[in-house]
């Protein structure tokens, strides 16, 4: 008479393969997004400086797929070769000199190995740049990143310009203590992975990164260490131009923001400067009223005050806003005025007693900084 599995052992294999496509079929959406639908992939490095990242991560990954390869195929072996036979009784033995070595000298020697490519890696990152190379001043706020260029004379926020296929050194800063928030600043973290690896930034404290693109484009970032509510929201997005385009993005940028205004954005300027009542507010404890232009520059240069919120110069000519957290447009640009806690939660950006017709005329303005 033929022996049939218990019913157990059916529903133990049935659920083992399931529970096996699964996981493959996880696995396998992993590696569906492309890098434009995965701007901030680490694997397709577009500079110098995430480059030699990433050539240290495929030498590591294909000594580490070898060493996975013998060890779990030592160990499918293993289990096949020793596997439970009627009459067959385990044996136990303590020590074996020969094996302990092996074990002990094979990972040192690759440890060795690796750590010739990853010390040369950590030395040409961390080198001494050229003299000439370009410097950008990058201070972290909570939840924007402000970028000066000192030798340009350009206070932008949030989106970096840089030219393509030089070397371009960022200063990176935490900024002081927020004065109108009443709040210190925390440690944040600069993190383009196409264009280079990570670093913290320390309130007090100056770090440098080394940073390139090959080619034109636009890269995707972020905050990479939490840093409060917003952490998530806190982005950053870089442009590489050409030599002949970032000069005229300099000029434009040193150019009057406006004149002549008429109409609805004249309407705006006057209320940039005008005083309201706060409805809900994370200025410092006893402050009622606020000024737009209290927080706000809207003039070109290094010396535009003040310095609590972004420079706003050019606004428009952004194409993203709030830590490029939002695409700049009027819709995107009125609900922020509208209840800025509401849709980015931790924003120093206080919530004003703001009728719609006063949010149309400061739209109506920002959307000419051009």
């Amino acid at each position: 008479m033929a022996k049939t599995k218990p019913a157990y052992s059916r529903t133990f294999t049935g659920r083992a393969v399931g529970g096996a496509l699964t996981f493959l079929l996880l696995l396998s959406a992993t590696a569906c997004a492309g890098s434009e639908d995965a701007p901030q992939t680490s694997l397709d490095p577009a500079g110098e400086f995430a480059r030699a990242p990433d050539v240290l991560w495929n030498i590591t990954l294909a000594i580490a797929v070898v060493v996975f390869v013998l060890v779990e195929g030592a160990l499918v072996f293993a289990l096949i070769r020793f596997r439970h036979k009627e009459g067959r009784k385990a044996a136990q033995f303590h020590g074996n000199t020969k094996v302990e070595v092996v074990l002990t000298v094979v990972p040192a020697l690759i440890l060795a190995g690796l750590a010739i490519p990853t010390v040369g890696t950590i030395f040409d990152l961390q080198g001494d740049p050229p003299e000439d190379v370009m410097r950008v001043e990058v201070i972290a706020h909570q939840f924007w990143w402000e970028f000066n260029y000192s030798e340009q004379g350009v206070t932008t926020a949030n989106e970096l310009h840089i030219p393509a296929g030089q070397e371009v050194v960022l200063e990176l800063q935490g900024a002081a203590s927020d004065a109108v928030a009443g709040t210190a600043e925390v440690v944040h973290s600069f993190w383009i992975p196409r264009l280079s690896g990570a670093q913290d930034i320390v309130p007090g404290h100056t770090s440098f990164l080394r940073i390139s693109a090959d080619e034109p484009g636009r890269f995707v970032g972020q905050c990479k260490e939490f840093c409060g509510l917003s952490h998530a929201n806190m982005r950053v997005v870089a442009f590489s131009h050409t030599q002949e385009d970032f000069d005229a993005w300099v000029e434009e940028q040193n150019a009057p923001a406006v004149e002549n205004l008429s109409g609805d954005a004249a309407a705006g300027q006057e209320l940039f400067n005008e005083t309201f009542d706060v409805r809900s507010t994370v200025v410092e404890e006893g402050a009622d009223a606020y000024q737009c232009a209290s927080c706000h520059a809207v003039q070109p240069g290094l010396d535009a005050q003040p310095r609590t919120g972004p420079n706003l110069t050019h606004f428009a000519s952004r194409s993203t806003f709030a830590g490029a957290t939002f695409e700049n447009n009027a819709d995107n640009v009125a609900a922020w005025l509208r209840d800025p806690h509401g849709v980015r939660p931790g924003s120093k950006m206080p919530a004003l007693d703001l009728s719609e017709d006063q949010i149309s005329d400061l739209v109506a303005y920002l959307q000419s900084l051009e």
